[in-house]
């Protein structure tokens, strides 16, 4: 199981997750898409007992939520996940099934671009569902 990848999944949608009933929670789907909103929230309801029985990973849950973009906030919330899956392998499956789905419904696109030589030839590779729009100047194949 990849705790990076599911920490940095959850974290933009644990600011609402924590908050789930609240109104402001209801909007999150808004702010993170729909498929996005969904599988957090399937992911947090599995994740969020054990999590409220560790006080250290309250705390790391609630560092991610007031500031998701803080990578320090981020290790530590990694730190107390890996330690709660290691415990429950039954519950690190279940986890790693439902990230694995979000990924293919989520659509995860990886773009990789090397720039080289003087003329600043691009050669790109894209995968996902995306599109690229943009023009790039001189020989270039995206």
């Amino acid at each position: 199981m990849d705790i990076t990848l599911l920490v940095s999944f959850l974290a933009p949608c644990l600011p609402f997750l924590l908050k789930l009933g609240d109104k402001a929670a209801e909007k999150a789907a808004e702010k993170v898409g729909e498929d996005t909103w969904g599988k957090a929230k399937a992911i947090w309801s599995k994740l969020q007992p054990k999590v409220a029985a560790k006080e250290a990973a309250q705390e790391a849950a609630a560092d991610v939520a007031a500031d998701p973009e803080d990578a320090d906030s981020q290790a530590a919330l990694r730190k107390q996940l890996s330690k709660i899956l290691e415990a429950d392998p039954e519950l690190a499956t279940t986890i790693a099934q439902l990230l694995a789905e979000a990924q293919t419904t989520t659509g995860g696109v990886q773009i990789q671009q090397t720039v080289t030589g003087n003329q600043n030839q691009v050669i790109g590779q894209m995968s996902g569902n995306a599109k690229a729009i943009g023009s790039v100047g001189g020989n270039a194949t995206l």
